[in-house]
């Protein structure tokens, strides 16, 4: 289809050159002595021209035509590329960050229980010392294991709040390369 189109633009331009010299030679007197050549040269040089203009105006429409096509479909080709990057970029991204909260989930795990066995250790200790009457080092045992679970635990609460919003802000940057895409593959 987009070759013939051209293909009948060219057919009408050759029929016209060629209509116009039969009919300048038959219109052409029949003694062409000196200067009655150049009445039959000179139409046919400028029909040539114009001919010539109007192949090489043809020519350049197609060669910008095809051009163009191409230009889009290697932009198109090139905003698929980048989408599915970024796709990929961001499963890795949410991949590596659940590998990596499932790991801490589990160090943390191990970890609460140490200090958790800790604790108590210490607060049998304080309590020990309370029962045998040494108030004041059973009271200071057990407000020093006090404070220090109450330090672990507001650390374990906002490590559970680091951990979301970075989750939360993995889909949120997605969303907003998405809306900003199309605007960059635009750009020539």
């Amino acid at each position: 289809m987009y070759e013939t189109k051209y293909m009948f633009k060219f057919l009408i331009g050759i029929l016209a050159i060629q209509i116009a010299t039969v009919g300048l030679v038959i219109l052409a007197p029949e003694d062409l002595q000196g200067i009655a050549w150049l009445r039959l040269i000179i139409p046919l040089i400028v029909v040539a021209l114009f001919s010539a203009f109007w192949f090489s105006s043809l020519a350049s429409h197609k060669s910008k035509d095809e051009l163009s096509s191409l230009q889009e479909q290697h932009a198109r080709e090139r905003e698929k590329l980048q989408v599915n990057a970024e796709r990929a970029k961001t499963r890795i991204m949410k991949k590596t960050q659940q590998q990596i909260a499932k790991e801490a989930k589990l160090v943390h795990g191990k970890a609460n229980f140490k200090v958790g066995a800790t604790l108590a250790g210490a607060m049998g200790f304080g309590a020990l010392m309370l029962l045998t009457e040494m108030m004041t080092l059973g009271i200071m045992t057990i407000t020093t294991a006090g404070g220090t679970l109450g330090g672990y635990l507001y650390r374990g609460h906002k490590e559970k709040k680091r951990i979301a919003l970075v989750n939360g802000a993995i889909g949120n940057t997605l969303i907003k390369e998405r809306k900003v895409l199309p605007k960059v593959v635009k750009k020539p």
